[in-house]
């Protein structure tokens, strides 16, 4: 990750750049709670973390199979936009709806047109114009949705990413240039294929190798085993115990798949953090300010009120992945009275430490989580640093 511009976007948190592979070499805790780990240092420790590569997929069983026992928890979770975070150009919603998406800047004209099942992406400045067909579709596009194409066997990230706020195309985070050398260099930015995989191992379940893009063998999209590890030992001793006894005892079997929920805090946001950027992947990237709001597991753990790490404000004690995302303000009211008071007349205690607000006790995420906008993807994005905001204050870091 060594170009200027693959630095820049991970400061800028792009929507395909993935969290930092550089090592913590010093660790230490933050905020009082015990000591956060950069995603390379998780992976490089024994056992299951996400975006690990795994060395075979015949352990993986895929979903479906998930589904026998866990119905009703599929059925939810494939509706989700984790679940939808890649698709083959062909299948892109957001490419299905819109027929043709355009923007300008300087002399340079980018547009993506659909045709049938394919989208062409075309550049064109200085009398010239070049066009790909586009191959691979990374977001659902409620914030962007960012492409790859191919050409002459090489893979290439195009400069034009669509904006759900915008309802069209402006710059992929990061790749804007003010005056490219060429047409070439406008149109798109080459890409490794390691970095290729990398955007699937937190787009996609089951990656086994950085050496090929082989997507014959991966599930699309955040799937079952992508949070719980290759689940094909599970199976087969809950299986062999049906097939013996007749019956799931709920017990054989639980040592052998994983199940974040066990984690505690610290591990817990890192875990989430693995593709939403832990606090010491933001912090080797050397992000600061407001492109940080873009990782919640950095801004969560720079809350004075994450201290000693309780498990009432990790991930998902408010989000279960399982689920679409909520965004009704009110929804989590319930979350923060699990350790504010809810009257002024009540006392902090060691189980209900947060005073009482003397504002308001409903949609307190408005005032202490504010919405931040991000100029780079054009969205405004929940600030989980949470705070009391004070006006004219800087923004925290």
């Amino acid at each position: 990750m060594g170009f200027p511009e693959q630095k820049k976007a991970l400061s800028l948190s792009c929507l395909l750049c993935l969290a930092t592979g550089t090592a913590a070499l010093l660790l230490w805790p933050v905020g009082g709670a015990e000591a956060q780990l950069s995603t390379a240092d998780h992976l490089a420790e024994p056992g299951f973390w996400p975006t690990q590569i795994n060395s075979t997929s015949a352990e993986f069983v895929g979903s479906q199979v998930c589904a026998e026992c866990h119905s009703e928890i599929y059925a939810l979770q494939v509706q989700t936009a984790m679940a939808r975070t890649a698709a083959p150009v062909a299948d892109s919603e957001v490419l299905k709806k819109i027929s043709h998406l355009d923007f300008k800047t300087g002399q340079y004209n980018y547009g993506i047109s659909r045709s049938g099942s394919e989208s062409i992406y075309t550049v064109s400045g200085g009398g010239h114009s070049k066009s790909d067909s586009l191959i691979w579709a990374f977001g659902v596009g409620v914030v962007g949705q960012s492409y790859l194409f191919k050409r002459d066997d090489r893979w290439y990230e195009a400069r034009a990413t669509y904006f759900g706020s915008l309802d069209n195309l402006d710059f992929t985070p990061g790749r804007a240039l003010s005056s490219p050398r060429d047409l070439d260099e406008a149109m798109a930015r080459p890409v490794p294929v390691a970095e290729v995989m990398r955007c699937f191992t937190c787009h996609s379940t089951g990656v086994t190798t950085l050496e090929t893009v082989d997507t014959s063998k991966l599930s699309l999209g955040v799937a079952c085993e992508a949070c719980h590890g290759p689940g094909g030992k599970h199976v087969e001793a809950l299986r062999e115990e049906k097939l013996t006894f007749g019956r799931f005892s709920g017990e054989v079997g639980k040592g052998l798949i994983f199940n974040p929920e066990r984690l505690e805090p610290a591990d817990s946001v890192d875990f989430c953090g693995a593709c939403h950027s832990t606090w010491w992947d933001v912090k080797l990237s050397g992000g600061t300010g407001v492109p940080t709001v873009r990782s919640p597991a950095y801004r969560l753990e720079n809350s004075k009120c994450w201290g000693s790490g309780d498990k009432r404000i990790v991930c998902i004690a408010c989000h279960d992945p399982h689920h679409t995302l909520v965004r009704e303000p009110q929804a989590y009211d319930a979350k923060c009275l699990a350790c504010h008071a809810s009257s002024a007349d009540s006392k902090a205690t060691a189980t209900l430490p947060g005073h009482a607000c003397p504002v308001s006790k409903s949609r307190c995420v408005t005032c202490h989580m504010p919405k931040v906008m991000v100029p780079a993807l054009h969205y405004n994005f929940t600030d989980h640093n949470i705070r009391i905001v004070r006006a004219g204050e800087s923004f925290p870091p």
